[in-house]
């Protein structure tokens, strides 16, 4: 097997920082008690937009059915998630951030900002989980 190439010990090793950094997050952040990896997963996939289905939600977490719906009554069970019907279908449900959701999520972003910067100092404006990762150049082999 050969070894890896340079960019990609880049790539695997700033992702292993990425992950160190929000496991740190996760379980250092007194709003995000009890919020699992995969409950984080959900938590900010539904902060990216409005109502997700729960047929999205486990294709996005590439969670089993049965599982993402376990996941998401907790998060509705910690007032981090609210369902509603659908407008356009009232057979489905859809699920979304709540305001003490959208204000675990901004906590645990900035803090990952903070761990991963480089001087650890506070982000000059409100870290947002919603938008590129800095990291490796887009189109970087691995």
């Amino acid at each position: 097997m050969a070894a890896p190439t340079p960019g990609a010990a880049g790539v695997v090793e700033f992702l292993d920082r990425v992950d160190h950094a929000v496991a740190t997050a996760l379980s250092t952040n007194p709003s995000s008690t009890d919020v699992s990896r995969d409950g984080w997963r959900v938590l900010l996939m539904l902060a990216r937009g409005t109502g997700r289905s729960m047929g999205e939600v486990a294709g996005h977490t590439s969670l089993p059915a049965p599982t993402a719906t376990r996941i998401v009554d907790r998060l509705v069970e910690k007032k981090l998630a609210y369902r509603s019907a659908d407008p356009l279908d009232r057979r489905r449900v859809l699920v979304h951030l709540s305001a003490e959701g959208r204000t675990v999520v901004e906590s645990v972003c900035q803090r990952v900002q903070r761990i991963l910067s480089p001087r650890r100092a506070p982000a000059a404006r409100p870290a947002s989980c919603d938008g590129p990762i800095p990291g490796p150049r887009a189109g970087s082999v691995m």
